[in-house]
């Protein structure tokens, strides 16, 4: 008896021509999803970001928009800070959960499903989860299967290895670094 191969939405959404333009397509909850343009401020930021990481660290790599497969959930998030030995010299997606993952809420974005996508990361394995609200002056901070935890000011931030000193205060200057 001969089996049919049925291929999954994920797969099909994978295959379309189209999902790394900018601002990229995500797959979230069986739903193509383009996320919104950056603004300024959320491109400064995750500029900066990236570069402050990788700055401090070799062990991890920062990478802007990088594209995870988390079956059955497609992510892209702002910034992917991956353990360096996770990654191949072959360019290609992220199969897997990103180390810590940052979100940058942009202004016409649903809170919620950024935490959704979130905790579909951690439930996969992802240690830290940030999610940045410039408006609000706020970042919630998940680490592992943890309750979030607001932090605000000059309080120093979790990160991942030896990366350090990281507070609000210095996320929100970064939005007007040039």
């Amino acid at each position: 008896m001969e089996s049919i191969a049925i291929a999954s939405p994920l797969e099909t959404f994978l295959q379309q021509p189209k999902i790394e333009t900018s601002p990229a397509w995500e797959f979230i909850h069986g739903q193509p999803q383009q996320k919104p343009m950056p603004t300024l401020f959320h491109s400064r930021l995750q500029r900066n970001l990236v570069n402050t990481i990788n700055r401090q660290t070799q062990t991890y790599e920062a990478i802007q928009e990088l594209r995870c497969i988390l079956p059955p959930l497609s992510p892209v998030p702002d910034i992917t800070v991956v353990k360096s030995d996770r990654l191949t010299e072959v360019d290609g997606l992220l199969q897997g959960e990103p180390d810590w993952m940052i979100e940058i809420r942009s202004p016409d974005q649903n809170t919620l499903e950024l935490q959704n996508k979130i905790l579909h990361c951690l439930i996969n394995g992802t240690q830290i989860a940030w999610l940045t609200d410039i408006q609000s002056q706020q970042i919630w901070v998940w680490e592992h299967s943890e309750l979030p935890l607001i932090y605000s000011g000059s309080n120093k931030l979790p990160t991942l290895g030896n990366i350090s000193d990281i507070t609000l205060d210095m996320v929100i200057a970064m939005t007007k670094q040039r």
